[in-house]
């Protein structure tokens, strides 16, 4: 444990500066801040051999953990008082990113697992997602960097476009809350176009982004049953205890355990705190292991991978809204 103690260390001072800077710039967030911090730093200081293994560590499983303590705040019975209307909403249009940044990506001869990263991150809740997403497909920190950070871009840009549309197109608090909350990817971006058009749109788009949020668990599911079959089939030997995303187990217990009222609600701030510090620590870990280089050779592809699913997933959902 020793070897780790250095990266961690400089993980937690560069999750604490990104969490100050977060709460000057709250549009922006101390995630985005994170894994740019870590970017600059690799970039422009040489970072120590006897770093990386706690960088690495920071970028695995503190990402992991981040996710399990996340759990407690989702609470099952605040999905539910969103109704059925915004969850079928939420499904078709995770189901048309997917499928459009499988498009993008295949047009733009992307990665594979950077495509499904942009996809997923777009789909469902951007940063949250790409991470419990990662360990499971056994993303490059250089994928998971460059997925972070195309969903972000996008991210800041909706907490302007959002409202300016919504008040061009006259939208109704309700109709404006369902589409922030099933269009934009992370929760901190979601919340602020929707209070930034009103109160009642902004607590309608917070809870359907709860109910979007919790698809990660189905999805993160769906992704470790296919590669399990994947490996059968291709001869290769796979363990499916090694490739389980148990922290997405422990994830739904937070839930679970947090929707009984068996956790005490007094703390439930705490482990928020605690979630966005340890992702924050992890997302500063990973942009660490990346270097412009990589950026430079990946191209404008992420980019306009991840515009193509955003735009899809933006338009669908004021169709299906207004046809359901």
């Amino acid at each position: 444990m020793k070897k780790y103690v250095p990266g961690i260390v400089l993980s937690f001072g560069m999750a604490a500066v990104s969490i100050i800077l977060g709460n000057w710039f709250p549009l922006i967030g101390s995630s985005v801040f994170a894994i740019v911090l870590g970017i600059l730093l690799s970039n422009f200081l040489k970072i120590p051999d006897s770093f990386q293994p706690g960088l690495t560590y920071s970028g695995k499983k503190l990402l992991q953990y981040s996710i399990i303590f996340l759990g407690f705040s989702m609470s099952i019975g605040k999905v539910s008082a969103t109704g059925l209307s915004s969850l079928k909403i939420s499904i078709l249009t995770i189901l048309i990113a997917f499928f459009a940044a499988y498009a993008a990506g295949k047009f733009f001869k992307m990665r594979r697992v950077l495509t499904v990263l942009i996809g997923f991150g777009t789909a469902i809740c951007g940063g949250s997602a790409i991470a419990a997403a990662s360990p499971i497909l056994e993303a490059e920190e250089e994928e998971i960097a460059l997925s972070i950070s195309t969903i972000f871009f996008f991210n800041i840009l909706a907490v302007f476009i959002f409202p300016f549309l919504g008040h061009l197109m006259q939208m109704s608090d309700g109709y404006f809350g369902t589409w922030a909350g099933t269009a934009i990817n992370d929760t901190s971006s979601v919340v602020a176009a929707g209070y930034t058009y009103s109160q009642a749109a902004g607590d309608l788009a917070t809870i359907v982004k709860l109910s979007r949020a919790l698809m990660i668990v189905p999805a993160c599911l769906i992704f470790a049953g296919y590669r399990y079959v994947r490996g059968k089939r291709s001869a290769q030997k796979v363990d499916l205890k090694k490739i389980f995303p148990w922290f997405i187990l422990w994830f739904v217990l937070a839930s679970v355990v947090s929707s009984l009222g068996i956790f005490p609600s007094e703390l439930v701030p705490y482990t928020k705190l605690l979630s966005q510090w340890l992702m924050a620590m992890a997302l500063a870990g990973i942009g660490a292991k990346v270097s412009f280089k990589q950026f430079k050779e990946a191209g404008a592809a992420p980019l306009l991978t991840g515009a193509f699913a955003w735009f899809c997933v933006a338009v669908s959902s004021l169709i299906i809204q207004y046809f359901l």
